[in-house]
């Protein structure tokens, strides 16, 4: 994994994207050798390169968010063209758009129809040589686990899970007397040579530390120490989640993991340029969306009346109380017990455009007046009920670190986790929201709005 502005990254999944990325300029400059302007034949080659990188970008957006880079690197040749093709197509009418605006950007029919043929060739080439060259044991992650209790077992689970490019190669456990073991006996490995002879012996690049109780007689400082001056990596497990999961775990968090751990970036200038950055987004997307939210407004007010929109309490940044505006998706009378409630899958209190309108995240887009207000931002941990804010206080900790910055419409725990419908889903939801506080940047939003595009398109998470 590599680090970009504070955030994680696959190191094999950022390959690929700069491959795909010349693979789809060279296809753009190839075909539009074959593009003639006069009579002589002569090649032009105004607004070539600016119209190659365009196309490039395109289509680079489309396959992201359309969830091209979330993938398995099992992925063969048949799954490859069926998720390529509705990327191309989305990106086929973005640069139609796109076109509409700047016709300049056109590079002709017949060209254009070689373009998107190479650069789809290209692609495909691209994604099995590398997801070939990912199966190779070369690029495999060789790991050794210090512990073998319940977090051992977590993290066992987190590296047998990793389906994408960064594959692991757990070697096993070393177990520390005092613990209950909670791995298979096959994956305890024998004691009797020292860490670092056993990190060389089985070849293992990396050791994670998962013993919560690092004040023990048994807990091997010395070793772990030889080990990092003898060139093996040594992490905690705190760590290796937040770089393999784009989480902070509860379960392995000490406070003094976030007071030294870095990041918390709330300066000025981080400040500044979120605030631009929610102006601009969600000034375009209230143009953009307006006539859909026209025709929401008289679709709920045709089913089941007015109000068309719901205001509700939220808590913010630093715990201040705000009314949050949306389109209301639920009956009117749907908590008139006066008891707040989770949502629930197929909920009963939500209208046939209620249903629709929250599938496709419509019913949030009144949030934009939130956000320009400055009582939320673009992205950042949704924001959550005064009633649930002071349950979730009681039994998490850390819950209240997310209210340190701006409640977001979309964020990172919307697009990587279902919709939050109990205390369990709030803990896993919050895992995400404490990597987003900890590690956020204008790049991490970027990556988000991608994200919500492909959640938007889909449906997920809904209810």
């Amino acid at each position: 994994m590599i680090r970009i502005f504070n955030h994680y990254v696959s190191k094999m999944a950022f390959i690929l994207l700069l491959l795909e990325l010349l693979m789809l300029l060279a296809s753009a400059s190839l075909a539009s050798a074959l593009w003639v302007s006069d009579a002589q034949g002569r090649f032009r080659a105004d607004n070539l390169y600016l119209s190659s990188l365009t196309f490039a970008l395109v289509i680079i957006f489309s396959m992201s968010a359309l969830g091209m880079y979330q993938h398995s690197a099992k992925e063969g040749i048949r799954t490859t063209l069926i998720r390529i093709m509705p990327s191309f197509a989305l990106g086929f009418g973005l640069l139609s758009a796109l076109i509409a605006i700047r016709p300049e950007f056109y590079f002709g029919r017949g060209i254009s129809s070689v373009i998107f043929a190479l650069g789809a060739a290209g692609v495909v080439l691209t994604r099995l040589v590398v997801f070939k060259s990912a199966e190779s044991a070369l690029l495999e992650a060789r790991v050794i686990f210090i512990g073998s209790g319940a977090l051992a077992r977590e993290c066992i689970d987190l590296a047998g899970s990793k389906f994408g490019l960064h594959q692991f190669n757990v070697v096993g456990c070393v177990p520390i007397p005092g613990e209950e073991n909670c791995v298979a006996e096959a994956d305890l490995l024998p004691l009797g040579e020292t860490l670092l002879v056993m990190a060389q012996k089985y070849e293992a690049s990396e050791i994670v530390v998962t013993v919560s109780n690092r004040r023990s007689s048994f807990f091997p400082n010395r070793q772990l120490l030889e080990c990092a001056l003898g060139g093996v990596k040594v992490v905690d497990a705190a760590t290796f989640f937040e770089r393999e999961a784009c989480q902070i775990r509860i379960d392995s968090l000490q406070p003094s993991y976030l007071i030294f751990g870095g990041g918390f970036d709330q300066s000025f200038l981080r400040a500044s340029s979120k605030r631009i950055f929610d102006l601009l987004a969600s000034t375009f997307i209230t143009i953009a969306t307006a006539p859909v939210m026209l025709v929401t407004a008289a679709c709920i007010a045709c089913e089941d009346g007015a109000p068309v929109f719901y205001q509700q309490e939220r808590v913010g940044r630093n715990g201040r109380i705000f009314k949050v505006l949306k389109f209301r998706s639920m009956r009117r009378d749907a908590e008139k017990g006066g008891t707040p409630t989770w949502a629930s899958a197929n909920d009963p209190r939500v209208t046939r455009v209620g249903r629709l309108i929250r599938k496709l995240r419509i019913d949030e887009l009144p949030q934009m007046l939130n956000v320009l207000r400055g009582d939320m931002s673009f992205v950042g941990p949704r924001p959550e009920r005064a009633y649930f804010v002071e349950q979730l206080n009681a039994e998490v900790p850390y819950y209240n670190v997310r209210h340190s910055i701006k409640p977001g419409v979309t964020g990172l725990a919307q697009v990587r986790y279902q919709y939050g419908a109990s205390v369990g889903d709030a803990i896993e939801k919050l895992q995400y929201d404490l990597y987003y506080v900890k590690n956020n940047s204008l790049f991490l939003d970027l990556l988000i709005l991608i994200d919500t595009v492909q959640v938007v398109v889909f449906g997920k998470g809904s209810r």
